[in-house]
């Protein structure tokens, strides 16, 4: 079974690379206004009529290539069934077959183990990368128009697994002593489900960034990938959503790994790296969720927020495990 888990987990990976395949061709050559062939139309000259009936450029408007390209509204535009549109859905089914694949992987770890398969950094990561997947089905199921963002949540899926399995694989082992308890299911169930809601919420963020930035006229690259996004508003609410559903799973793993701090070591905080960390995600995404309730804070510097919470996240997920040591280093790795 550890052997399977390891094939399935390769398996898995490759499977999500073909779905970000099918996304980005999607993505580059789609019907989609913003993304279809031709959806930008040229700018034309702008005149004005002359003295002697003639034409001029205004005197105060923009000469030809100074006009910028007019884009049509971002979303989805039915223009019938073609490659791209195929290709979308083919990225789907891959997803889903990634999904199946994830779990067998997770399941087959379990067996082998003969316990609940996140007691070390590695199977920690399958899990919390297998919540976001299943998130992403979910919210495409509600919202199948932003079927192309797809390609992102592949993205993150593939490079989050192939580090868990080059960089923090560690074999099957026994738990350690301090994890034995039943608050092993409680702590580490929430933080993963939460975990994999702010991984998936990190999405939509990064997408409105670069797409309130295009609409604010820039152009150099990130913001260049604007044009190929929905607009603005709707990734937004999204971000908010995922986040807010998320935060409240963090304070209960947050509070719960507390109290079972209590009971193996006799204390409910001890400023370990570990729950340090932990605290500062939880102050960072309080202050997200304070600044997208304050009318006067602007909403792409909230969503900053939520993009700085998500960096702790990972510097408390990697760079706590791997480069500090503490009564929380359960990585195996070191």
């Amino acid at each position: 079974m550890a052997a399977l888990s390891d094939q399935l987990l390769v398996v898995t990976i490759f499977v999500y690379l073909v779905a970000m395949i099918c996304h980005a061709a999607e993505y580059a050559f789609g019907n989609r206004a913003a993304v279809g062939r031709g959806s930008v139309r040229p700018a034309r000259e702008l005149v004005t009529v002359g003295a002697g009936g003639g034409t001029s450029p205004g005197p105060d408007l923009p000469v030809a290539d100074e006009v910028p390209a007019v884009e049509p509204p971002a979303g989805p535009v039915d223009r019938g069934p073609g490659r791209a549109a195929l290709a979308g859905r083919l990225a789907v089914l891959a997803t889903l077959l990634g999904a199946a694949g994830h779990l067998a992987t997770i399941v087959t770890r379990g067996i082998a183990a003969d316990r609940l398969p996140w007691g070390n950094m590695y199977e920690y990561v399958l899990v919390a990368t297998f919540v976001a997947i299943v998130g992403w089905l979910v919210v495409l199921r509600r919202a199948p128009g932003i079927r192309h963002l797809g390609l992102f949540v592949a993205l993150a899926e593939v490079l989050l697994l192939a580090m868990a399995g080059l960089v923090v694989y560690v074999p099957i082992g026994p738990l350690v002593p301090a994890l034995n308890s039943y608050w092993f299911v409680i702590h580490i169930t929430a933080v993963s489900l939460a975990s994999g809601l702010f991984l998936l919420g990190a999405v939509p963020a990064v997408m409105f960034l670069i797409r309130d930035g295009y609409e604010r006229g820039k152009r150099r690259f990130p913001y260049s990938l604007g044009r190929r996004v929905p607009a603005a508003a709707p990734l937004e609410r999204m971000t908010f959503r995922l986040h807010t559903f998320a935060f409240p799973i963090w304070t209960f793993g947050v509070m719960a790994g507390a109290v079972w701090a209590e009971a193996a070591w006799g204390r409910y905080w001890g400023w370990d790296p570990k729950e340090t960390w932990a605290f500062i995600s939880w102050v960072v995404y309080a202050g997200y969720l304070h600044a997208r309730a304050t009318p006067s804070v602007k909403r792409n510097v909230a969503t900053w927020i939520a993009v700085l919470g998500f960096a702790t996240m990972l510097v408390n997920l990697f760079g706590v495990n791997l480069f500090i040591s503490g009564l929380h280093s359960y990585s195996g790795v070191k």
